[in-house]
């Protein structure tokens, strides 16, 4: 089997990027204007949608006593048009007003994982929160509100970024990647970094060692070459994957990292999971917190372990349109079936899938790249 670092030698890191790091892979080295151009659009995107800084327009909304027009960048509105498609698939169990939730669970802008006395009672759409439905009106990427409103993009946010990072590596601005028609080759095989906030770690199921995984191939600075590029694009576990030879991605087992559960393997598309076991808390009461919540009530969900999502192009030939954003789309459908039954989001978006349930219950889709281990 091929290595990463046979395939993919050159290795170009953004580490402070959305707090998880993104990771490119290339075929070569990065050149220093296109480094330049994501490590610039990094910056502008976190100042935008970053509700962890009072500068970002997320930020100023929050502190809107009578709410306001906010302007946020062109580039912008295809994450609003995919969360309004998520609020629908899930009759409003994804929200990006479920920021108010976390922040008042302990998920706040300081990380002090304190809850409120009686975040409880006033969590949740159930309890009069803001929804995106209803107290967020947008226009293209215009967002107009009444009141303050606590935004959380974190469902979709880290795979909406990777996606625009590859419109940067294929035509040197931000926009949607335009996928190469799938590969075929031998095998590469990755091995997980066990500092991943997101369950997908990239391994062989022999291989002990634990090390990162992402990439990027560009010729001169002047962007891809469609036709004969290679990258994986790492953001925290999220990832976009353009490759010769199929990909071995890992199931990170939700309840011990440094282990794995199945295997999938992907040449061309996106692949991302969630879990809970990277970023959870406890409350002063000894309840078990974490950030996947279901806004309806605002409580974090309590019967998932972990899923994962793969969202693979389609041939050209076939009636179903790929999804334009194929990473926020896999990230944010991730999340989603904590919430959402995988029929249920299907109707509304092309995609495969596996999860794992708090009693260890495991499933799959019919067409998913990988499988579950079994004794």
């Amino acid at each position: 089997m091929t290595s990463l670092s046979e395939q993919l030698p050159h290795v170009t890191a953004f580490p402070h990027a959305l707090g998880t790091g993104i990771l490119l892979h290339t075929g070569t080295t990065l050149s220093s204007d296109v480094y330049a151009r994501i490590d610039s659009f990094i910056a502008d995107y976190e100042a935008v949608l970053s509700r962890f800084r009072d500068d970002s327009i997320v930020g100023r909304m929050r502190t809107a006593s009578h709410g306001g027009t906010f302007d946020f960048p062109d580039w912008a509105s295809e994450l609003f048009e995919l969360y309004d498609r998520l609020f629908a698939a899930t009759n409003g169990a994804i929200d990006p007003c479920v920021g108010e939730d976390l922040i008042r669970l302990g998920y706040d802008e300081s990380y002090s994982f304190a809850s409120a006395p009686d975040a409880a009672e006033h969590a949740g759409a159930i309890h009069g929160r803001a929804t995106w439905a209803a107290d967020v009106e947008r226009h293209g990427s215009t967002l107009v509100t009444h009141g303050p409103v606590s935004l959380d993009f974190g469902a979709c946010g880290k795979g909406y970024l990777v996606d625009l990072i590859a419109g940067i590596l294929n035509m040197g601005h931000p926009q949607p990647a335009t996928p190469p028609a799938p590969a075929s080759g031998g095998k590469t095989v990755l091995a997980p970094d066990d500092g991943y906030e997101a369950a997908p770690a990239i391994t062989d199921r022999s291989d002990t060692a634990l090390a990162p995984a992402g990439g990027g191939c560009l010729r001169s600075g002047l962007g891809v070459d469609q036709g004969t590029t290679q990258y994986v694009i790492d953001a925290g576990g999220d990832l976009l994957i353009r490759a010769n030879s199929p990909i071995v991605i890992a199931f990170e087992d939700p309840t011990d990292p440094a282990n794995a559960v199945g295997t999938a393997e992907l040449s061309n598309g996106s692949f991302c999971a969630s879990a809970p076991s990277r970023r959870h808390w406890t409350d002063a009461a000894g309840h078990q917190l974490h950030h996947l919540l279901n806004a309806i009530d605002g409580l974090p969900v309590t019967d998932v372990a972990a899923t994962w999502v793969a969202v693979i192009p389609e041939p050209k030939s076939v009636a179903t349109p790929s999804p334009q954003y194929p990473t926020a789309t896999a990230d944010g459908l991730a999340t989603a079936l904590f919430t959402t039954s995988a029929s249920q989001l299907r109707v509304h978006f092309p995609f495969e899938c596996a999860i794992l349930t708090a009693d260890r219950t495991a499933a799959q889709s019919t067409d998913f790249p990988g499988a579950f281990f079994t004794e």
